[in-house]
């Protein structure tokens, strides 16, 4: 105990003597720059059925849209919520998308994860909009409570509490 101790104490030194910033949850520096990338914009993730993510998205998961924009060359739609503190959300709607493999696992995006304070409440406002959610699990890192739900066409989504 008297090492990590040691070690948060060393950090905080560092923190307050530069321009990194300190994540005590992970227990790891940040550093701000001067890189290229500045922050996260957005992440894009495809469905099918355009009522059905929005009832996910914007209704249930409660994002607020940005833009809707029908992409006439593409016979799709392009919406844009926005993500409280962070990034936003692009929608593309294709109505003849190959399904996504999730399980098992494959290359690429595994899921979201959106951050929330009391993941019981959410748990009871997913349920009354009739989302199943997996077991509630404890990171064994960072010792916070998550779960994951589907979208609607199948994208696993995250919930971690961060209270």
């Amino acid at each position: 105990m008297f090492k990590v101790l040691l070690a948060y104490y060393a950090c905080l030194r560092i923190v307050l003597r530069s321009q990194l910033t300190f994540n005590p949850i992970r227990f790891h520096l940040i550093y701000p720059g001067p890189g290229m990338i500045k922050c996260l914009h957005h992440v894009a993730i495809i469905g099918s059925d355009k009522a059905a993510s929005l009832r996910f998205y914007r209704d249930i998961l409660g994002l607020p849209v940005i833009a809707e924009d029908y992409q006439e060359a593409r016979g799709s739609w392009k919406i844009d919520l926005s993500v409280p503190d962070g990034p936003q959300l692009e929608l593309f709607i294709f109505n003849d998308a190959p399904e996504r493999l999730s399980y098992p696992e494959a290359r690429g995006l595994r899921h979201l994860a959106f951050a929330v304070d009391d993941l019981d409440k959410v748990l009871v406002k997913l349920a009354e909009g009739g989302v199943v959610a997996e077991p509630v699990r404890i990171d064994p890192y960072t010792r916070a409570k998550f779960t994951f739900v589907q979208d609607p066409d199948g994208l696993p989504v995250e919930l971690y509490q961060c209270g």
